[in-house]
């Protein structure tokens, strides 16, 4: 097997991945699974940068290959916001819920739908080189909070096509649509082409 680490410390987001990766050689290792409490400060501007700074810091401490990725919603009313604030949108150590009540307050004087998507930049990094894929999810944001099985903005987006939010779906439902799940795969495919 081998051994990449997963640049995050977000279960959910952990989660994903592992269950992406769960039929290949490839064994994926949180930086929970090291009990690894490293702080990255995500200051670039592009998700791209985020990524990219996520996997080189977490590869110089380990020196084994790092997948890193950044991700974010993107609302069209609000000329891209949250985008890559969309973490920390309601401030630094805010809940999810912070980040979905601010949201909905800036959306509160527009008109339905609130278009949006989510976007994801994830990287492939070895100490050379950098492997770097993206995927989105379209859809609008509700208003009304629906599902608990989702993470941060899943229980007010409704992807397109679905009458269920991203939270009411289980794992394998939603890796068929999600934005992380479309840029983790093409990594994945690039990664079982390489080795």
């Amino acid at each position: 097997m081998n051994k990449i680490i997963f640049a995050t410390s977000n279960e959910g987001k952990s989660k994903e991945v592992k269950h992406l990766f769960e039929k290949t050689d490839f064994a994926i290792i949180s930086l929970n699974d090291l009990g690894d409490k490293t702080e990255i400060i995500e200051d670039k501007n592009t998700f791209e940068g985020n990524a990219k700074k996520k996997a080189e810091t977490i590869y110089d401490v380990y020196k084994i290959p790092v997948i890193a990725d950044d991700s974010g919603l993107v609302v069209e009313q609000l000329d891209g916001k949250p985008g890559v604030h969309s973490a920390r949108y309601a401030g630094e150590n805010c809940t999810y819920d912070d980040n979905n009540k601010k949201l909905l307050d800036e959306l509160k004087d527009y008109s339905q739908p609130h278009k949006a998507k989510f976007h994801c930049t994830a990287v492939y990094y070895d100490g050379k080189e950098f492997i770097i894929t993206e995927g989105k999810c379209e859809g609008e944001i509700i208003r009304i909070f629906r599902g608990t099985k989702g993470f941060g903005y899943d229980p007010i987006f409704l992807p397109v096509g679905y009458d269920k939010t991203l939270a009411e779906l289980d794992i394998s439902e939603k890796n068929k649509l999600s934005h992380r799940a479309e840029a983790f795969n093409k990594l994945k495919k690039k990664l079982v082409e390489k080795y």
